[in-house]
Formats: C-alpha cells, structure tokens, sequence
C-alpha cells in the first residue's frame, strides 16, 4: 500500500509519517496489557487471546488476499516455521500475558517485556554462536538486573527462595517464547509480510482452540457484554490489527533497524498508562527496574566498533515487532 493510493492528502501524509505510526503502533501495544488487566473478571484469558486473532485474521484477509493468491504454495510450504512462528510469539505470548495479568499488575508485565531486545543478543550468543561484544553483554547484563528487580519486587534474594509472583513467572514465559520466536523469524518462507501475518493468526487461532475449550470446560466462558466486546474489539483492531500495518508501514518507509527502536516506548507509554488508567501505584522497584531496563537497551543498542551481533541477529530483533507478532 502506497501514500499515492489515498485521494485524501491528509490521509497521504499520515501515511508517510513514520513516526506518527511508528508511535501509534507501540501506544496500541502498550495499551495491550493494560486492556488484558481491565479484563479481569470480565473476559476469561484464553478466550480473549482467542477471539483476538480470530477477528483479526478476518480483518487482514481482505488486504493478505492478493499476495495470498501468488504464495499460498511457498506459504503452505513453510508451515513448520509459520506454526513455531505462532506457537511462540502470537498463540503463547499473548494468552500468557493475559493469564499472568490476572494476578501481577500491568505494570510489571510491560517492564518485564522490555527485556525481549536483549534477551535476543543473549539466546543469539548462546544458542546461535553469534558473536556480541562485551559493551552488549554487558547490556544484557543491566537489563537482565532490571527485571530481577521487577519480579522480584525488590527482593532478588526470593529468587533463591522461589517466592516469586506466578503472574510474573508466566509473563516472564512468554517474553522468553518471544525471544526465541524473533530469532526463529529468519527462517520465515519467502513471502510478504501480510501473507505471514495472515499464517501466524491462523496458526494461532487453531493452536489456542483447545485451550479456549479447555478453559471453558474449567467453568470460565465469556458471556458477551458491552464492557467484554469493547475489551475484544480494542485488542483485535489495534494492537493485532492496526498496530501491524502501521508498523510494517513504518519499516518500509524508514528501515527495519530504525523502525524497531521505537518498541522502546511501550514500556514508555504502558506505564503511563497503567498509572492513569489503571490507578496502579509505581513503587522504587518499578522505577530501580526501569533505570536498569533502559540503560541495558542503551548499551546493548550501541554499535559495536569490531565483532558483535551480526547484521542478521540485529535485524531479526529489530524487526521483531511487526513481522509475525507482536505483544
């Protein structure tokens, strides 16, 4: 889709703005984790992830369908990558975020995702032998400290002890699914990003079908309400539907790697949103954990002068947010 197809020039120039996008996007995603803790009690977790993909598979048929068309076969080809696409980072994340949420604040669970850039570096150094650089490491390291402090609310020494928040633990699970998941990206077929979005909501439509009937079989099934549909539609039609175009958009117009520094703000923006929203309180362990968080980023966004990560490592965790899924 290109600026040139909107008659309206407001509409054009919007759309060649990356950075009113790009900003867009991380605020719907933000708004992610805020939306599934207002849904407590009102629409059961499983069910929420659930319906989430499914109506936004409906909503990015109609503009998948053409390249559809021409890549079903490399598509249907490359169906083991697109199911660990969707069991990692769409079915898995997002049910678990929305479970975890159920008894850990919003808050926590969007600090404990903006350790996924590191944690990136790091799997692509242990697992993949890609070289980092000890300014990176030492990044990782930083960030690693913030979330420590996170889950453990100010007491690392729990950890010993394994007295740790369950929805944290769950949350933490699912930032580590989607880390491996933007690594598995760069074996993604060949086809284009809407042909992939189309196949990962598919594969997590089909892969949380069991669970949403196993979570209602447990005596948890959503009963419909104005406060649960408006809940379904937010995390449908923004943060799943719009906030991947616009993000996909913004990639094309300013590049993967700049593209993706801009995940930054949705800790930026959740936690503001929490606060407001949500009314929930920021204690010195919120604000300890952001300090680490953010300078692990900042070191690790650094620019090694030898070595480091590989160009593909970079890439793979810069464009993770939009390519397949996203928080």
């Amino acid at each position: 889709m290109s600026a040139s197809k909107h008659r309206h020039p407001v509409l054009a120039a919007l759309w060649g703005c990356a950075p009113l996008l790009l900003a867009a996007a991380m605020l719907f995603w933000a708004g992610n984790s805020i939306m599934g803790k207002a849904m407590v009690g009102v629409v059961p977790p499983v069910a929420l992830a659930f319906w989430r993909w499914t109506i936004a598979l409906v909503l990015i048929t109609p503009l998948a369908w053409p390249h559809l068309r021409r890549e079903w076969r490399t598509l249907a080809a490359g169906w083991p990558v697109v199911a660990a696409l969707s069991a990692t980072g769409v079915a898995t994340f997002g049910a678990l975020t929305y479970v975890g949420v159920q008894s850990t604040s919003a808050l926590n669970s969007l600090l404990l995702q903006a350790a996924i850039p590191p944690l990136i570096l790091l799997f692509a150094w242990i697992g993949l032998r890609e070289r980092a650089s000890r300014v990176q490491l030492v990044g990782v390291a930083l960030s690693l400290a913030g979330v420590v402090e996170v889950i453990t609310r100010g007491h690392p020494g729990s950890i010993l002890q394994l007295k740790l928040n369950h929805g944290d633990v769950l949350i933490l699970v699912g930032v580590v699914l989607y880390s491996i998941y933007s690594l598995v990206l760069r074996l993604r077929p060949a086809v284009h990003p809407l042909s992939l979005l189309w196949g990962t909501f598919l594969g997590a439509m089909v892969i949380l079908a069991p669970f949403l009937a196993a979570e209602a079989h447990a005596g948890q099934v959503f009963r419909p309400s104005l406060a649960g549909l408006g809940g379904v539609a937010y995390v449908a039609v923004l943060p799943s539907f719009l906030s991947y175009l616009f993000f996909n958009r913004g990639v094309e117009l300013i590049g993967s790697g700049r593209a993706g520094q801009f995940m930054h703000l949705i800790p930026v923006f959740g936690s503001v949103l929490a606060v407001v929203l949500l009314g929930e309180a920021f204690h010195p362990f919120h604000a300890i954990g952001v300090v680490l968080i953010a300078a692990g980023i900042l070191v690790a966004s650094r620019k090694p002068r030898t070595g480091g990560v590989s160009a593909a490592a970079a890439a793979a965790a810069a464009r993770a947010p939009g390519s397949a899924g996203t928080p």
